[in-house]
This record gives structure tokens, sequence and C-alpha cells, in this order.
């Protein structure tokens, strides 16, 4: 619980996780400081490229005031590597027992995947209420978070894939949802181009919006 605990501090920091397929190590640092300096400090770098772990490892050590994490992990080995790169935080598209077991044994702080009831009551069992609800929009979107709060109300959900500005007020709505995360703010083809500015933009118009709305709604993610 201390772990979940953890990680629900670490997501309290921003709305929104920026989910990023890191094509070049050298996109790793310009690409933190444009979303940081956009208002979004908590990065997810998936393991979907070869240049992840060491776009982790760059981020870690140039960027101040960044808190940055992997995605994509899927077995231990995934998970001893990151650890190496120096993630701060872990995420899985899935919760196996011995997937979160390697997690739970890196003795860092973790958000296991899950896209039904039983996976979250799995979850619960270990301990952990903060959890990624993934793939968010194809699995039924926000109609099936409020549904899941039903009967787990303990529960607290990040919401990824899928997840854009135009659908952000409906996640927002719902008390259980904790944080939201999102490839559409730093997409390849912006990075592609070196247009941090861009991307700092599109970082500074997403906070911006999670926080009115989040305002407005008196909904404070606790």
């Amino acid at each position: 619980v201390a772990m979940s605990n953890t990680m629900m501090q670490i997501v309290s920091r921003a709305p929104i996780i920026p989910v990023l397929s890191v094509a070049r190590p050298e996109y790793a640092e310009p690409l933190a400081i444009a979303l940081r300096d956009g208002g979004l400090p908590v990065l997810e770098v998936t393991l979907r490229t070869s240049a992840a772990l060491e776009a982790i490892d760059v981020i870690r050590q140039r960027v101040d005031g960044v808190c940055v994490g992997a995605g994509t992990l899927l077995n231990a080995h995934d998970v001893k590597r990151a650890r190496a790169a120096g993630s701060e935080f872990l995420v899985t598209p899935g919760a196996t027992e011995a997937l979160m077991a390697c997690c739970a044994d890196s003795d860092l702080p973790y958000m296991p995947g899950v896209a039904t009831a039983t996976e979250a009551i799995r979850c619960l069992e270990q301990g952990i209420d903060l959890v990624k609800f993934f793939p968010a929009e194809a699995m039924g979107g926000a109609k099936v978070l409020q549904a899941l709060a039903g009967p787990l109300p303990m529960m607290r959900f990040c919401p990824t894939g899928g997840v854009s500005l135009d659908n952000m007020a409906d996640y927002l709505a719902l008390p259980s949802v904790a944080c939201m995360g999102g490839s559409w703010i730093a997409p390849p083809a912006l990075q592609a181009e070196e247009n941090w500015p861009a991307i700092r933009e599109r970082a500074t118009v997403a906070a911006k919006r999670a926080q009115t709305l989040r305002a407005s709604m008196g909904v404070n993610g606790e």
C-alpha cells in the first residue's frame, strides 16, 4: 500500500502524464524540457523503441523538475532494465501475478494496467488501489469507469489509450480518475521535426484545460 501511495503522490503532480514513444535518444532532453515547461512534469517513456532506456537515463541525468518512469513493461527483464536506466516509476499494460511480483520486488512505485473488474480486484488484493485503465476508449471509455466505480469505490484510475482533448472532460468528471495518460501531446511526427515549441504548447493547452475542468467540477483527484 505504501508503494501505491507513493504512486498517487507522483500522479497528483499533474493531471496528464504524457506517454512518450522516443525514437532517438537526442530527443529526450529537449522533449522533457518542453513538456515540463508546458506544465506536465510526470513523463512515461514506453519501452516500445530501442532508444527508450537511454532516453530515460538522459532525462533523469539532465532534466530537473521532472519525474520520469517506464511504460509497456511486460516481464522481469523489462523491469530490471527500466530500473537500471533510472526509472522513478513503472507502468504495465496488464497485471499478471508474475509481472506484479517483479514490479513489487523492484522497490519502485508502479501502476499496473487493468481493463476489467476482475483485474482491478486482483490489484486490490495486492494492496494496489491506483491502476492504469487501458486501452481506455476501446474498452468503453468513461462509461465503463463510471460503472466500475460502483462496486470499486476505493479504486483510482489513470485512463490511457484514445484519451484526447476532445474526450478529456468525460474522464475528469469522474472522481475515480486520478489522472490521464496521453500520447497525443508529443506525437512522433512532432518529435521527428524537433518542434519542441509545438509540443510545449500542446502540453500547456492540455494542462490548462484539465485544471479548468477540475476546478469547474470541484474534483480534486483525491
